[in-house]
């Protein structure tokens, strides 16, 4: 049986059974015609039975030669390791060579954040008021979305979620509805009690009362996604030269700046929803790095000898 025949079933195997969407199919496609063309081409290899896992090292090496970034390798590993595996389950081959590939290593992907000198200088930044209530909700309203961002080291779902009840600004802190519905209790600053203060005197005056949804759009409807994203995006825009401005940008500086001034791992973890400790430990690489910055700028030893 020819590569490219067994190929067109699994596509429709996804499509049919799985559920794909298309997109996903297409780019199994692409993946797995490219490994069967570079065996066909290279090896004159074309029966799926012949094709051995030295066949597939050597795709995935002229793949790397050609610069091919190892996210994409590493998805295209994944596509074949599904297509072998439902091969395997349908009695089609007995053998399968992806048992023998190893996947190249991710390379460590330090979290992108912000200065803090630009956080200050958000965060001191007064807000220019205009006659108009509206304007000024939107002003106020954006503002706070960073200032509270930043403040609690929320994701995005979460900020959306976020009701007025949800707030305790006798005992300062907030409820936060987190993955799975666990719902976990931030500290607030008083600089963001303040902000908050401000933000709900201004929705008063234009959104609806009775509605107990934190945040609204421009035309008193809750907020949505891509509405918080372009807002962030617009924001931080005036604060870095960063090329990534999302919300998320600003949970990684919270915790940054958190470890940076010396506060406990675990009580990082805590309030950023993490189930364990090894996700939030991604962030000690950044402070580690900042550390051998600052030693070798001044320490004598480290210092290059012209």
């Amino acid at each position: 049986m020819t590569v490219h025949t067994r190929i067109v079933q699994f596509l429709d195997y996804l499509r049919v059974e799985k559920k794909y969407s298309a997109n996903t199919v297409v780019s199994y496609e692409t993946d797995l015609t490219g490994m069967a063309d570079y065996c066909a081409s290279g090896y004159d290899v074309n029966d799926l039975s012949q094709i051995t896992h030295i066949h597939i090292r050597s795709w995935i090496v002229s793949l790397v030669s050609a610069g091919v970034s190892t996210v994409s390798v590493n998805r295209k590993i994944s596509a074949l390791r599904s297509f072998y595996k439902w091969l395997n389950k349908r009695s089609y081959m007995a053998k399968n060579p992806m048992l023998k590939i190893t996947a190249p290593k991710m390379p460590k992907r330090l979290p992108v954040t912000i200065q803090n000198m630009n956080m200050e200088k958000l965060l001191e930044q007064p807000i220019q008021t205009t006659s108009d209530s509206l304007t000024n909700y939107i002003l106020i309203r954006d503002t706070f979305i960073l200032v509270l961002l930043y403040s609690t080291g929320i994701r995005r779902a979460e900020l959306i979620g976020l009701k007025i009840s949800d707030f305790d600004l006798y005992r300062k802190e907030v409820r936060v509805t987190g993955k799975g519905n666990k719902i976990r209790s931030i500290p607030l600053t008083d600089t963001l009690i303040s902000q908050m203060k401000d933000y709900l005197k201004s929705r008063s005056h234009w959104g609806d009362k009775s509605n107990d949804v934190l945040l609204l759009t421009n035309t008193g409807k809750p907020v949505y996604p891509r509405f918080i994203h372009d807002i962030v995006s617009r924001q931080l825009g005036e604060l870095t030269t960063l090329s990534k401005k999302s919300p998320h940008v600003l949970r990684h500086t919270f915790a940054t700046h958190m470890l940076d001034r010396g506060a406990d791992l675990n009580g990082i973890k805590e309030i950023l929803g993490h189930a364990s400790l090894a996700a939030t430990q991604v962030y000690t690489h950044s402070s580690i790095q900042k550390l051998k910055d600052v030693y070798s700028k001044a320490h004598p030893g480290a210092q290059t000898k012209k």
